[in-house]
């Protein structure tokens, strides 16, 4: 489905949680009763990620300019340190694994740290918890993993300044767009069979990037998100930081209510592609009820609109913000199924 460009500010949704209808220009409600219904609903939705989040700028064309800085051979892929060109005076440190068995063109994914200090570093197995190497694991199932640092971790010192951008989320959409870039290029890769994966600030991340760029064809998020309203009980300070989208506080005051856009609405976004939601029970980041509301208005979209209702799929685990060893197998599995692993 393309993007449906929104020239007039798009309308306010008071009810996010139901997805299935639209208003028009002059404020009326309309069911959503097909594809080309949601597509005005989907264009009111990434409209409002913008208000919030500033502008998704157009596509770069310059060349990515890869840097190499390291090669490691392991047992089971090539681990590459490299940087790219986000930007022009900006490069992206991270770290690209290459299986060394393979065949043919490989599904790859784009794989996006949680928030620590080693940024891309854990998920690529060198540091961090066992729990978040998921680069590392997803080589050697036989993917092409690439992870980047996100702005300020790892090996990317980066300062949200910079008047280009109103959020640091805007500014994470354009370099992961960037990175689906370079995974495109690549002669290893299948281009028609890239995902995205991302633990807590990678969790939602993965979510913002497959929303804006439709090259990715799966997603695993975990402990990434829950409802506006029933995150911290509706206090969206988390949110507000220079890191993320200051505008929630600055233009909407930190209210649920006045937020343009909710995670009930990304979710559905992304249809019909196939999320994986790892949400725990006892997840003190984002409070699991608050994820059940987002995959419940979500769902419709799926069943009704695409007739595909395996595509969104929810574990709950008995844990705290952390992804276990058997929902991690669990994802792959999914994974594997929607990117054809073999």
């Amino acid at each position: 489905m393309a993007l449906v460009a929104c020239a007039a500010p798009p309308p306010f949704y008071s009810d996010k949680g139901d997805l299935l209808y639209y208003l028009d220009g002059q404020g009326h409600r309309h069911v959503v009763r097909s594809k080309r219904d949601w597509a005005k609903r989907r264009s009111h939705i990434l409209a409002g990620m913008e208000l919030v989040m500033g502008t998704l700028p157009p596509r770069g064309t310059q060349s990515l300019a890869v840097e190499k800085l390291e090669e490691v051979r392991t047992a089971a892929y090539t681990r590459i340190k490299l940087t790219f060109l986000a930007e022009e005076g900006d490069r992206v440190p991270a770290y690209l694994l290459v299986p060394l068995n393979r065949k043919g063109r490989l599904p790859a994914m784009l794989c996006l740290h949680q928030t620590t200090r080693p940024g891309k570093a854990e998920p690529a197995g060198l540091a961090g918890l066992p729990n978040l190497h998921y680069a590392h694991e997803l080589a050697e199932r036989g993917y092409v993993a690439l992870a980047p640092d996100y702005p300020s971790f790892g090996d990317y010192a980066y300062k949200f300044d910079s008047p280009k951008y109103v959020s640091g989320t805007m500014k994470g959409i354009v370099n992961h767009r960037r990175a689906v870039d370079l995974l495109v290029s690549l002669a290893e890769v299948d281009p028609q069979r890239i995902g995205v994966i991302g633990h807590s600030l990678g969790g939602h991340n993965s979510l913002f990037v497959a929303v804006f760029d439709e090259r990715i064809k799966a997603v695993v998020t975990s402990c990434g998100f829950n409802s506006f309203r029933k995150y911290y009980n509706g206090d969206l300070t988390g949110w507000t930081s220079p890191r993320y989208m200051p505008r929630i506080a600055a233009v909407y005051g930190k209210d649920p209510g006045k937020v343009p856009f909710d995670f009930t609405e990304i979710l559905g976004a992304i249809a019909p592609r196939p999320i994986f939601i790892n949400a725990p029970t006892g997840d003190s980041n984002f409070e699991v009820s608050g994820v059940k509301d987002c995959v419940a208005a979500a769902l419709p979209v799926y069943t009704r609109i695409f007739k595909a209702p395996d595509r969104l799929a929810a574990v709950h685990p008995g844990a705290k913000h952390d992804f276990p060893p058997e929902v991690r197998r669990q994802a792959y599995a999914f994974l594997d199924r929607w990117l054809k692993l073999h």
